[in-house]
């Protein structure tokens, strides 16, 4: 697997698995990303083929793009208008 760092200055690097789990205990990421990552790696690393670790590599991606997501100061921004569309269709077809 090759990590490449995320290119914010305010995050650190993501370069291991222990990286990745030191920024989501220190809080970069979502509400509870760090009990689910670990929660989610034990389950991928207790099912996994020894041959075949693509599982742990899919969920060092997925959490490595929610940190990036979550640093991202344009994300809150288009969920809020994401959510602004969504009401206002559910009023308009109501």
């Amino acid at each position: 697997m090759t990590a490449h760092p995320i290119d914010t200055p305010s995050v650190p690097p993501l370069r291991t698995i222990g990286e990745l789990r030191a920024a989501l205990t220190m809080g970069y990421g979502f509400p509870g990303d760090a009990d689910d990552f670990e929660a989610e790696l034990a389950r991928e690393i207790n099912h996994a083929d020894p041959a075949d670790l693509t599982g742990i590599v899919r969920l060092v991606e997925e959490f490595r793009g929610r940190i990036a997501a979550r640093q991202d100061p344009a994300f809150d921004a288009a969920v809020g208008a994401a959510v602004a569309e969504i009401q206002e269709a559910r009023r308009t077809a109501e």
